[in-house]
């Protein structure tokens, strides 16, 4: 995702403060649903609130380099490893307890410092004219094989693909994620973001492509065009490749707003922020209790999602293990 022209301002000036009891928000969820609850919010309340918009990890070190001085009240992501980066760092202040009673404990860290506002599936996008469905592989390390060289792709530059890493070195080990990272190094061929990825796939590039689901559904609502040749396939089963990844919220602690950006935090773990999800175009999954995602969507509950505590995400180690392995 590329920074906007008011964030890109940022790193060559002094960020000014927004106006008295405007909230600013880093966001680093996709820019059309971080609005709509924005505005959402805005219209239930009459706070105002003030986006910046940028990526996961580039907001993730902006904040801890600003520290206490940030101009942020809020930091949303898409993925859980930025979020853990700036909670190691002290940079968060305890969420409500209201709040974090909203979302159940699987889409929340431990310590309750930063809570799951949505939620996105790991899959294996493929070319449906060339694969079958027994031909799929059955675990994300099957991709290791030599039988898939040169048929498989992915992003590994983009925050998406890190986290899938992140949960892989979390279930597996070091030694087993950096062979798989070697592994990737001689199979994959790869793409600049998953869009890229699956519609190289559709297009008859690559047989298949490691992506989140979202890309898919997003593109089928529209004209399919990218997406026509492509099925999802899901691993299950708690392998890493049925890896769901949260997307994170957290108010930052030098906030001078902080009633108001706790009022923020509930609103979005709330039915109305959740409701966004279920009826928007994100085609992200709602996390909060009770909460129903698209239905078009495969339900949560069924994805066989393996257990990750989202707060042991390790983006730091994960980047040095890519750029060993010549992926970064």
């Amino acid at each position: 995702m590329i920074f906007s022209a008011l964030l890109a301002s940022t790193q060559s000036a002094p960020v000014l403060a927004a106006e008295s009891g405007e909230l600013v928000v880093y966001n680093a969820q996709h820019e059309s649903l971080g609005r709509e609850w924005i505005d959402a919010f805005t219209k239930a309340t009459g706070i105002k609130v003030t986006m910046r918009q940028g990526s996961d990890m580039q907001f993730a070190n902006q904040l801890v380099q600003e520290g206490e001085a940030s101009p942020a009240d809020i930091f949303l992501t898409e993925n859980s490893p930025a979020m853990a980066l700036v909670d190691q760092a002290g940079l968060f202040a305890p969420l409500d307890k209201a709040t974090l009673e909203q979302v159940p404990a699987e889409f929340r860290p431990e310590n309750g410092r930063w809570i799951g506002i949505a939620a996105r599936s790991t899959v294996f996008a493929y070319d449906k004219t060339k694969l079958s469905e027994d031909q799929l592989p059955k675990s994300l390390l099957d991709l290791a094989d030599p039988s898939w060289k040169g048929r498989w792709a992915a992003s590994p530059s983009g925050a998406d693909f890190q986290a899938i890493v992140s949960a892989f070195l979390e279930l597996k080990g070091e030694a087993e994620t950096a062979r798989w990272l070697k592994a990737m190094k001689e199979n994959a061929t790869f793409y600049k973001g998953n869009s890229v990825a699956m519609k190289a796939v559709n297009a008859g590039e690559i047989q298949g492509a490691v992506i989140y689901h979202y890309y898919w559904f997003g593109d089928q609502a529209k004209t399919g065009e990218n997406s026509r040749n492509v099925g999802l396939h899901y691993f299950r089963h708690g392998d890493p490749g049925a890896f769901v990844s949260l997307s994170g919220g957290g108010i930052i602690k030098s906030t001078q707003h902080m009633k108001e950006a706790q009022e923020f935090m509930k609103f979005i773990t709330g039915k109305a922020g959740q409701d966004i999800l279920k009826n928007g175009t994100s085609y992200e999954y709602a996390v909060g209790k009770d909460a129903a995602s698209n239905d078009k969507l495969v339900p949560l509950k069924d994805l066989d999602a393996p257990k990750v505590e989202p707060s042991k995400l390790n983006s730091k180690k994960v980047t040095d293990l890519m750029t060993t392995a010549g992926l970064l």
